[in-house]
């Protein structure tokens, strides 16, 4: 396959201009383009699959080996050791171990490996770290963050209220078309990861937002070239993910959330107000569009640590407050 077009890694495209593997390039373009229209994956994974190739290109140039045949049981613990010694996390050097498998095993299968040995390597178990949410009343500080005397605050104030009430992801509801939106049943023909389709529900208060902006600002942003998008910029172009990364950054930071609160915490408070409020996993799970419910189990950890918290803090008798303690806890209990 020819290599004119570039991969979507600047750093990837500089090592390989260096590397003296012959076929290296090839092999990474080749497994760009089957991720790209075999897995149909979409554009910032893809991105992301070559990103984690980076180290394994360095440290084939580093071991002097250019001939993927050669990789065995010593160059992959060697690699592995390479990766934590570069200072990439547990996860970080989990994904990437994931990423080369996935990379020799297409190798082999497209007839350009002989053997795969990366069976044999196994990755640090990954770190469970729990998401970041907002509390309910952050969310409704948040939402109540644009100007609604401007045109931009009126859409910022629908995008924002149409991501809580959905759960969707940046990538989901930046792609979002008008017919997509079903105004009646309050319904969005949503496409999730690996071009799954799902339904995603919204309420009569986000409705009302969707109506302001459809009605009173869209129409103010369009222009002759404008599509079916959704969410329009003020030149009448579709908004961006990274857009809608900065927007949803722009009143996080308004609103007094910690820096670290992004469009994906929007997400897991959807969740875990959902669970909160009892909503069965499974049901949460295809709200989210998740394929397993094990990647939804984790905002049952979260719900959990709330409903902790605030127990400890609201149930008189949930600390060790000594002005309540009995006054001789020696002195036996009575019988009646």
């Amino acid at each position: 396959m020819a290599t004119s077009n570039p991969l979507p890694s600047p750093a990837m495209e500089s090592i390989l201009q260096k590397t003296k593997s012959p076929n290296l390039s090839n092999h990474i373009h080749d497994f760009k383009h089957y991720a790209s229209t075999t897995l149909q994956l979409a554009d910032n994974t893809v991105r992301n699959y070559v990103n984690d190739l980076v180290p394994l290109v360095k440290y084939l140039e580093k071991s002097d080996l250019h001939d993927l045949n050669k990789v065995d049981r010593s160059f992959l613990r060697g690699y592995l050791a390479y990766l934590m010694s570069n200072g990439f996390n547990r996860n970080s050097v989990s994904r990437k171990l994931s990423t080369l498998k996935s990379f020799f095993k297409f190798l082999k299968q497209s007839g350009n490996l002989r053997d795969d040995q990366t069976s044999i390597i196994k990755g640090p178990k990954k770190e469970r770290k729990l998401p970041a949410i907002a509390s309910k009343f952050e969310i409704d500080r948040l939402l109540d963050t644009p100007d609604l005397t401007t045109k931009v605050g009126i859409r910022d104030r629908a995008l924002l209220e149409l991501l809580y009430a959905t759960g969707l992801r940046v990538s989901e509801i930046q792609s979002m078309n008008i017919d997509d939106v079903d105004l009646k049943t309050r319904e969005i023909r949503v496409v999730g990861k690996g071009s799954k389709p799902r339904i995603a529900l919204f309420g009569d208060h986000s409705k009302r937002w969707v109506v302001e902006y459809l009605e009173n600002v869209r129409s103010r942003f369009t222009n002759r070239s404008s599509d079916l998008a959704m969410w329009l910029n003020q030149s009448g172009g579709r908004l961006s993910s990274r857009s809608v990364q900065r927007i949803v950054k722009k009143y996080a930071l308004q609103a007094g959330l910690a820096s670290q609160f992004h469009t994906h915490s929007i997400r897991h408070s959807f969740a875990t107000h959902l669970l909160d409020g009892g909503a069965d996993l499974r049901v949460v799970q295809e709200l989210l569009g998740h394929s397993s419910p094990a990647t939804t189990q984790i905002y049952t950890h979260i719900s959990a640590k709330q409903s902790r918290h605030v127990y400890l803090q609201a149930h008189p008798r949930a600390k060790n407050n000594t002005k309540n303690a009995a006054p001789n806890s020696d002195r036996p209990v009575s019988s009646t």
